[in-house]
C-alpha cells in the first residue's frame, strides 16, 4: 500500500475506505454552516484536507452514486482531477440536478476519492495510423 501524506484542519475527517473492497474512499464537507444547493444550482465544498500525492499519481474526485440517484447530486465536472503537484485544501464542485433543495452538513459524505496511477508521453506525429477492425467506427458503432 502505498502512503501519501495528508495535512487536516481543525474538525476534518480524513478520507476512508468504507469497506475492504471499496476502491475510492468518502470524502466529508468540512464547513461551518450549512449548505443549500437549490435545484439546478451548484456549490463548491471544502473537506479540510490537503494531500501530497506521490509524483505519477493523481486523485480522482467522483460523485457517490447514493446521492446522485436519491438526490441528483452529482460532481460538476464529472470526474474532477488533482494533481500531485496541488498542495491547496480539496475541495468538490457539487451540482443539484434533483428538484429540491440539497442541504449539506458539516461531516456528510460528499464524494468518493480514487487513487489512479497514470503515464506521461511523447508524441510522435505520423502521416497515418495503423489499421485496426473497428477502424473509425465510433458512437454505438458496435450495437447498443
Amino acid at each position: 500500500m502505498t502512503r501519501v501524506k495528508i495535512v487536516t484542519k481543525e474538525g476534518a475527517q480524513m478520507p476512508k475506505y468504507e469497506t475492504n473492497g471499496s476502491a475510492g474512499m468518502d470524502l466529508r464537507a468540512h464547513i461551518k454552516e450549512d449548505i443549500i444547493i437549490k435545484p439546478g444550482k451548484r456549490s463548491l465544498i471544502g473537506t479540510g484536507i490537503h494531500i501530497q500525492l506521490p509524483q505519477g499519481t493523481e486523485a480522482q474526485v467522483r460523485a457517490r452514486s447514493g446521492l446522485a440517484i436519491k438526490y441528483g447530486i452529482g460532481v460538476i465536472n464529472g470526474i474532477g482531477t488533482i494533481d500531485s503537484d496541488y498542495r491547496g485544501e480539496i475541495k468538490v464542485p457539487l451540482i443539484n440536478w434533483g428538484e429540491e433543495d440539497f442541504v449539506i452538513k458539516n461531516g456528510d459524505r460528499i464524494a468518493q476519492l480514487v487513487i489512479c496511477r497514470y503515464e506521461k508521453i511523447n508524441w510522435e506525429e505520423v502521416e497515418t495510423l495503423d489499421d485496426t477492425s473497428r477502424g473509425e467506427g465510433g458512437f454505438g458503432h458496435t450495437g447498443i
